[in-house]
């Protein structure tokens, strides 16, 4: 998982194309757009990740950064 990939997806796209891209994926078809990472896995985990945060964002009314850190927090949280 790379933050860099995550905010890039939160900034330049919307939660329904993010959407179509986690399905296209997961059909392990070519999404519209570039999505970054080094296989098919982490580029659904950044898919994600960005879908997580942008509904975060609009049921919170927060920004990226406390959107981000409540999602690196359950990352953690699953991982240990």
């Amino acid at each position: 998982m790379k933050i860099p990939a995550i905010k890039k997806l939160v900034e330049t796209q919307t939660i329904e194309r993010l959407r179509e891209a986690e399905e296209q994926l997961i059909n392990e078809e070519t999404p519209a757009f570039e999505i970054d990472g080094e296989d098919e896995g982490e580029k659904l985990t950044h898919v994600f990740g960005a879908i997580w945060i942008l509904n975060h964002m609009q049921d919170h009314g927060s920004d990226f950064k406390t959107a981000l850190r409540e999602f690196t927090q359950k990352v953690r949280v699953s991982i240990s």
